[in-house]
């Protein structure tokens, strides 16, 4: 359910990719809550600055794996706000060309819900034409976020 009291409307869904070494979905939900730090592709950015709401929910993806695939459901915890990264010269994030006035790169929080029952592959996803469209399958696309369309988001779940 959508989280945030002041604002209209159906939520949004989303996809966000993570190499599980670096940062899974078990480690989510131990933490419980995370800044979704560390993009630097403008389309997701504005994904995050633009498209997504506290209370917009996440397929949380595992990517550069074994079996890369979706693992998890997330939600937008926060509004987007200034990636702190990109200000700090000892991160690999860090962009010179940032200020903290004009920020480049923003961030969203997100927060643990739960663990699928089992991953999701992307093999198998690439199986169902009724998912081809979505833009996780489109050759070519590496983005980190990207958009889930409502009826992806409820077949998936069956999948489930």
């Amino acid at each position: 359910m959508n989280s945030d009291p002041n604002r209209c409307g159906a939520i949004n869904y989303w996809l966000m990719k993570s190499e599980p070494e670096a940062f899974s979905i078990d480690d989510l939900k131990r933490k419980r809550r995370e800044p979704w730090d560390g993009v630097r592709n403008y389309q997701a950015r504005n994904f995050m600055r633009d498209g997504m709401h506290p209370g917009d929910r996440i397929f949380f993806y595992h990517s550069n794996c074994a079996v890369p695939g979706i693992v998890g459901i997330a939600e937008v915890a926060t509004g987007a706000y200034p990636d702190p990264s990109q200000f700090d010269p000892q991160s690999k994030y860090f962009d010179p060309d940032s200020s903290r006035d004009n920020p480049r790169w923003m961030l969203v929080d997100v927060k643990f819900v739960r663990k699928l029952k089992r991953t999701i592959s992307l093999d198998e996803l690439k199986g169902h034409d009724a998912l081809l469209a979505m833009p996780l399958l489109r050759k070519g696309n590496r983005l980190s976020v990207m958009p889930v369309g409502a009826a992806h988001w409820k077949y998936i779940l069956t999948l489930e």
